[in-house]
């Protein structure tokens, strides 16, 4: 087994500097998730159509965060370091997307936009997991990742009310004519887009990396490598995991189909059965769809608060036992959705929801840091993907019809199942072995 050499202990500023980066990528990752359906409903996509097009999300995840993880443990440059230049690159890409998104003019221009976009947000996101298992040492990456989780959420909340911020604070109109994106979900997307790059940018360039131990062992087994032998090995990482990644895998696997659920049928279940209409045009519509997102900046919010929390419970408890407490809250806030009498109770039961949404981000990162090894962290977190990627396709493939032929087209049913798939997640994650858990 590897041994890993200790590294020195980080001040706050030096974790909040190599974290900030994330607040970026949540703008786009937020817009993408509080207002694709959105797009794709007013371009003319039928409930059944939605899931299959937001296939694209996680299908890039599959192909680009294991490559880029792959990739990024043999890079080094004196300079930009191992993961500071993909973090670039990434976020270029993306808030050119973002600025594209919003102009698409047809439905299935939209689809292939959320392709490009969501591959340039994974190319930024993928090594910021790696990033943590790179600089701190175990006592720290708790930590690390919970900053993570703090930048995160305050990303979410904002980017999740920038439509009606712009609507109700700048007097941007919210509707527009049929086919017609209104002008505060584009200005939202520029706005995230401004956003994603600079705090990238802040990052890269407040921040240092070690170098490999072995430089010049680096660079002989870096001159060596083919990169259709990276592929290939990227791929068949799914069947070389440790037994605590495996267990964390599965885990995932439920985690992330509840939360696809989620994203993918929120803004109409709450139009639909909160608002009573069905119409993108109309301006109650619109206003359901603001509230959603309200909602949405209400759950990551409680999340970029319980970000510092979830370490205390811990340390009181296990990692594990702090995962399971905080998804089964999780699970319980989406199948309160069903029940609730009124709009304005959907924020409490989104709030539960991003309990579990700020241990989902931080908890199951440290328990796989420990049990990896340290010279392929970015190869490791780039294959753990996929159990976050391969629910998601499932949920893409399924839901459009579970949906229609057996909820009879109740997209308050489907998000239901998301409640009962999160619990489910938290009930498994008791069996998982944390090897490093103090």
């Amino acid at each position: 087994m590897e041994t890993k050499a200790e590294k020195p202990r980080l001040s706050f500023w030096q974790i909040w500097n190599m974290s900030f980066g994330f607040m970026g990528i949540q703008f786009g990752f937020e817009l993408q998730n509080s207002n694709v359906s959105r797009i794709f409903e007013t371009l003319g996509a039928n409930k059944d159509e939605i899931p299959i097009l937001w296939i694209a999300a996680p299908a890039t995840g599959l192909l680009i965060q294991p490559i880029i993880g792959y990739l990024s443990d043999h890079t080094w440059h004196p300079r930009w370091g191992r993961r500071r230049p993909f973090f670039f690159i990434g976020a270029l890409l993306a808030s050119i997307a973002l600025i594209f998104m919003p102009n698409s003019p047809e439905l299935w221009i939209a689809g292939g936009m959320l392709w490009i976009m969501d591959a340039s947000i994974n190319i930024s996101m993928e090594p910021f997991r790696a990033y943590v298992g790179d600089m701190l040492p175990s006592q720290q990456r708790t930590t690390g990742f919970a900053m993570q989780s703090f930048f995160i959420g305050v990303g979410s909340v904002i980017a999740a009310l920038l439509p009606w911020i712009f609507a109700n604070w700048f007097d941007v109109a919210n509707t527009a004519p049929a086919g017609m994106i209104p002008p505060s979900v584009k200005w939202s997307f520029y706005a995230g887009a401004f956003a994603f790059f600079t705090c990238v940018l802040y990052t890269v360039l407040s921040s240092k990396e070690y170098p490999p131990d072995d430089i010049e062992a680096f660079n002989k087994e870096k001159s060596e490598i083919k990169f259709i032998d990276g592929v290939k090995e990227t791929f068949l990482g799914i069947f070389k995991m440790p037994k605590t990644m495996t267990q964390l895998a599965v885990v995932q696997f439920f985690t992330w189909f509840a939360l696809f659920c989620m994203w993918i049928y929120t803004n109409n279940a709450v139009t639909n059965y909160l608002y009573g209409t069905s119409d993108p045009t109309s301006e109650l519509y619109n206003e359901g769809a603001n509230w959603a997102n309200v909602c949405s900046s209400i759950r990551n919010l409680v999340a970029a608060t319980g970000a510092f929390l979830i370490p205390i419970l811990a340390q009181k408890t296990s990692r594990k036992t702090a995962h399971f407490i905080c998804l089964c809250i999780g699970g319980v806030g989406l199948l309160s959705i069903n029940f609730i009498p009124a709009p304005v109770y959907l924020a409490v039961s989104m709030g539960m929801v991003g309990i579990a949404w700020a241990s989902i981000l931080s908890m199951p990162y440290a328990m796989l840091a420990g049990a990896l090894p340290a010279g392929k962290m970015g190869y490791y977190m780039g294959v753990f993907n996929f159990f976050i990627v391969i629910p998601q396709l499932v949920a893409a493939g399924a839901l459009g019809y579970i949906t229609t032929q057996i909820f009879g087209g109740n997209t308050l049913y489907t998000i239901a199942l998301g409640g009962v798939s999160m619990i489910f997640a938290g009930l498994l994650c008791l069996k998982v072995k944390d090897i490093d858990d103090r």
